[in-house]
């Protein structure tokens, strides 16, 4: 399989929900770390975590032989940073870019690995997970479109890109909906467990009985 690096964005401000949400428990680990290990148990050979300043201190302990830990000074800049910023350290010997989000739970290690396949086959282009006829996260990217995306401003990711090599894409159609979702309000927080503190399970959807629905995708990418 050829060879992927996937960047996971973790410095984001989380302005909609007031606080931290990547912290935030997820069954018993938080949101971030379940998007990590999910990662981490897929075949990508690396993970590089960007993180601000604000929140390195918590990540401290990651020790996965996979795992770069990139702080970006610049993050209040936009997604856009994060993504230079983990591009800038990735393995040389890396084909593909994979650009993950820290607030996606649901997404499954089989869903990336089936992304992974279709790169492989794929090669040269730009690979999209779709379920039910949407598209969602992550995105897999050939290095080809390293400088484009190193160009990327403000908080928009890689969506422009896709919108400038439509016949280079290809939407894969996923098994699992968990690349629709992600985790933006306090109605999409709806953590696999009913022990939520009463400060969270009173935001937490309804007191974290809902179903386990998440948000559909609005990011840039």
């Amino acid at each position: 399989m050829v060879r992927i690096s996937a960047i996971l964005l973790g410095a984001g401000e989380s302005k909609r929900m007031g606080t931290n949400k990547l912290f935030l428990p997820w069954g018993r680990k938080t949101i971030f770390e379940k998007s990590l290990d999910t990662l981490l148990r897929s075949k990508v050979k690396e993970v590089i975590v960007v993180i601000n300043e604000q929140i390195k201190g918590k990540v401290n302990g990651l020790k996965d032989r996979k795992i770069k830990v990139v702080t970006n000074p610049y993050y209040r800049r936009g997604m856009s940073t994060s993504i230079r910023m983990g591009i800038r350290v990735m393995d040389p010997k890396s084909r593909g870019i994979l650009i993950a989000l820290g607030d996606q739970p649901f997404l499954k290690a089989r869903t990336i690995n089936a992304l992974m396949k279709a790169f492989s086959q794929w090669r040269s282009g730009i690979i999209v997970p779709s379920f039910q006829g949407k598209r969602g996260h992550p995105v897999i990217f050939h290095r080809k479109y390293e400088k484009e995306l190193l160009k990327l401003k403000g908080d928009m990711g890689g969506r422009s890109i896709l919108e400038d090599h439509p016949k280079s894409v290809k939407a894969v159609r996923v098994k699992s909906g968990g690349v629709l979702k992600d985790i933006d309000t306090w109605e999409n927080y709806n953590p696999p467990t009913l022990s939520l503190p009463p400060s969270l399970a009173s935001r937490a959807g309804t007191g974290g009985e809902r179903k386990r629905e998440g948000g559909e995708m609005k990011k840039g990418l």
